[in-house]
């Protein structure tokens, strides 16, 4: 829910924004089921998606790719999560990504026009299911066909300027919050990193305290 005054967005104490970049392998977790957290909990996600990549070579953090233990154990992580949750899995996928930057500029475009959770959806199924790499093809345009989008219309759109700004805008938004990774919830200036995160930041949310009620 959402109040619009003097052309400023007022979000309302139900919220939480979702930060995230697609190419982050443990979003898959959040965004798989995020519409059923949405109707389970009364709380709304604002997404927002930003250059996590740009922000975390900032950091010299480099997560996985030159380190295959981890790597090892990131899969297997994501592998236990994605069982608990029940959410298909085919893993090791394609990773890193190659066409990541292009990926979040077309959930860039999704959100401006209201199409962001579904293409996610379909576009991490596509990836951690069926092996597809996400931003690139075949993944790219079948799944904004799945959608209802046009490819074309949206490839051209995503690279364009305005929503280039708007990607510049969150990622610089997302520095000045702090975030250094994906996904994040922010609740009221707090901070919340991880997939295993989102139950504390529903409960900060609810009660202001992660204490039980």
């Amino acid at each position: 829910m959402r109040n619009v005054v003097l052309g400023v967005t007022m979000w309302a104490n139900d919220t939480i924004d979702f930060w995230f970049t697609v190419g982050s392998t443990y979003t898959y977790l959040t965004v798989s089921r995020l519409n059923e957290i949405e109707t389970a909990s009364g709380i709304r996600f604002r997404w927002r998606p930003f250059n996590a990549r740009a922000i975390m070579q900032e950091m010299n953090n480099v997560p996985f790719a030159t380190k295959p233990i981890k790597l090892a154990y990131m899969w297997r992580d994501v592998e236990r999560r994605a069982l608990k949750y029940g959410l298909p899995l085919s893993v090791p996928a394609p990773y890193p990504l190659k066409n990541f930057d292009l990926a979040s500029r077309v959930a860039v475009l999704g959100v401006l026009e209201g199409w962001c959770p579904n293409y996610m959806q379909v576009s991490y199924r596509r990836w951690f299911v069926e092996g597809k790499e996400a931003g690139a093809e075949p993944n790219l345009s079948e799944s904004l066909t799945e959608i209802g989008q046009d490819p074309n219309r949206v490839i051209v759109e995503a690279n364009a300027e305005t929503v280039g700004r708007a990607y510049d805008e969150n990622t610089n938004e997302a520095r000045r919050l702090k975030i250094f990774g994906s996904p994040t919830f922010v609740v009221d200036g707090e901070l919340f990193w991880g997939d295993d995160r989102l139950d504390d930041a529903i409960a900060w949310r609810t009660n202001g305290t992660l204490q039980p009620a």
